[in-house]
């Protein structure tokens, strides 16, 4: 089994703290994700400070880009993302204008899953425009309402698209091995992270977990 990526979703509204969490958990994690929160407080200076520091750590943005997906994702392509994020409810155009910059850059679009009605179907037409990544998402409120992503990450990678498939939504230490055998490409952790007394501790612990589940 392929060992997945591990993704560390950075969430903080303040730039030093972002970067220090950044710095601590490096040698543990595979993409620094700036979460939608951090990329608004921050914008593209964060970027460009990330990309400088983590030259061989895939930098992913969270745009969730609704609308005017070439225009948005364009400027954060050109700061070093590598992979920027549109959601699936903002429709075919929109997803298209994400993957045409994303091209333009050597680099990758992730299709955001979350709210959308008919997943499968969406997945099987971002796929077929060239989106590389679908991202399943439970977001914080549907985690809070007692929803997981593990349904639906059965659901997508049982279709076999020539996609890499990332999974977020309250993973956690005791759900990992779930997740590796799901088939998930990419393993996003946020909180169970940056929530611990020790972020590089539970990162650290993360990767251990993950290889052991990949038969590393």
């Amino acid at each position: 089994m392929a060992q997945p990526l591990i993704q560390i979703a950075i969430d903080a509204l303040d730039f030093d703290q972002s970067v220090a969490l950044a710095k601590e958990v490096a040698p543990h994690v595979d993409i620094f994700e700036i979460g939608t929160p951090c990329i608004k407080a921050n914008g593209l200076s964060l970027v460009e400070e990330l990309r400088g520091l983590f030259p061989d750590q895939l930098l992913l943005v969270d745009l969730k880009t609704m609308d005017a997906g070439e225009y948005e994702a364009t400027p954060f392509y050109a700061a070093g993302a590598d992979i920027c994020t549109v959601l699936g409810v903002s429709g075919l155009p929109t997803i298209e204008g994400v993957v045409k910059a994303a091209k333009a850059h050597g680099a990758e679009a992730q299709v955001d899953l979350i709210n959308v009605p008919d997943k499968i179907e969406c997945a099987k037409a971002s796929a077929a425009l060239g989106a590389q990544i679908i991202g399943i998402h439970t977001g914080l409120d549907a985690q809070a309402a007692g929803q997981t992503p593990f349904g639906d990450l059965q659901d997508i990678a049982g279709l076999g698209l020539d996609v890499r498939i990332s999974v977020a939504g309250g993973i956690k230490p005791a759900t990992v091995q779930q997740v590796v055998e799901a088939g998930a490409d990419i393993i996003v952790v946020g909180a169970a992270i940056y929530g611990a007394p020790s972020p590089a501790d539970a990162a650290r612990e993360i990767r251990e977990l993950v290889e052991a589940a990949a038969g590393a």
